[in-house]
């Protein structure tokens, strides 16, 4: 069987996993510090200690390996050399034009494959459903502190002429996607009115408080910073606070405008939603999928789309990664 190990990269951990071509097998989550702020030097440094940590998790020797799989939040080319002025994590001039892969590929002497995190979790949970069956496709949503994605189709993850395939936070949303009115709302991309606009931890700070706590006077949120109170609102739904539930409905409704578009372009057989928002209570997950549910104009015909969790949560970007790099070798 072949033996591979897969390398999700983030701006404060590396999550490992190993993959013998039909099982994963570290259970739990294996993670260590990514150190990315450090630099290159130290980055590339604590993906090869993640490398050597899947191998005493299991057992293998390095020789045992045949290929590694790496994934990382971008803007990132599918060959994994970061863009001209850093990415999300890799601000310091260092990682400007950084060949991550190359350089990984070189420290390990193994072959390395690279999917941006959005990609690497769609494809994992694509597979965990259907498997390698060639005639299914579906789309991802991954919502977090920002809103990655991926489309998989016939079994491949669609990467793009230069990798940036399925940046589905960046579409634009409909004008009439909001039915109580406009929510004026900006994305640090410089784009107005686009999904991560909304349905993100970022557009909960920069548009979703500032326009609703005005409709809640007193609201406890409203003496923290702004930050901080963003980072609270998950919790607060959870319990039930009006608010908050106001917050994550008006996401709900962008969603479901945004895969009403995707069903029209790709006609998919399921729908996946995965990332922070979904690390909540069992009502809270079940009512979030039930808002976006009722909120998307279906044609009879589609009503019946799956509508599904992300399985196995932070696991599934190395594991994505790993699948992705089992299906790049000859």
């Amino acid at each position: 069987m072949a033996k591979i190990v897969g390398l999700d990269l983030g701006g404060n951990s590396i999550n490992v996993t190993a993959y013998d071509g039909s099982t994963f097998l570290i259970e739990g989550m294996a993670e260590l510090p990514s150190l990315v702020t450090q630099g290159p030097e130290t980055c590339i440094h604590q993906l090869h200690l993640g490398f050597q940590k899947a191998l005493e998790l299991t057992g293998w020797h390095a020789s045992d390996v045949v290929a590694v799989g790496l994934d990382t939040p971008g803007p990132i080319s599918a060959d994994g050399v970061l863009c001209s002025k850093g990415a999300t994590n890799f601000s310091g001039e260092g990682y400007w034009n950084f060949d991550l892969r190359g350089a990984l590929a070189k420290t390990l002497g193994l072959p390395v494959s690279f999917l941006n995190d959005g990609n690497a979790a769609a494809l994992y949970a694509h597979w965990k459903r259907f498997g390698n069956d060639p005639s299914k496709t579906s789309v991802s949503l991954i919502v977090g502190t920002g809103l990655g994605g991926g489309v998989v189709a016939n079994g491949s993850v669609l990467v793009g002429k230069v990798g940036f395939a399925a940046e589905l936070g960046h579409v634009t949303l409909p004008g009439d996607w909001y039915p109580d009115g406009t929510i004026p709302a900006r994305c640090n991309c410089g784009k107005n009115s686009d999904l991560e606009s909304i349905a993100s931890l970022t557009g909960i700070e920069l548009n979703l408080l500032p326009y609703f706590l005005p409709k809640y006077p007193g609201h406890p949120l409203a003496d923290l910073p702004i930050k901080e109170a963003a980072k609270k609102v998950r919790g607060m739904a959870e319990k039930g606070d009006e608010m908050s539930r106001a917050i994550f409905r008006a996401q709900a409704w962008a969603l479901a405008a945004h895969i009403d578009q995707m069903i029209n372009v790709f006609d998919p057989d399921a729908i996946f939603i995965g990332g922070g928002v979904i690390e909540a209570s069992e009502e809270m997950c079940a009512w979030y999928l039930e808002k976006i549910r009722e909120s998307i104009p279906f044609r009879e015909e589609q009503r019946d789309l799956a509508i599904e969790i992300v399985p196995d949560g932070d696991k599934a970007g190395a594991r994505g990664a790993a699948v992705f790099a089992l299906q790049r070798l000859p």
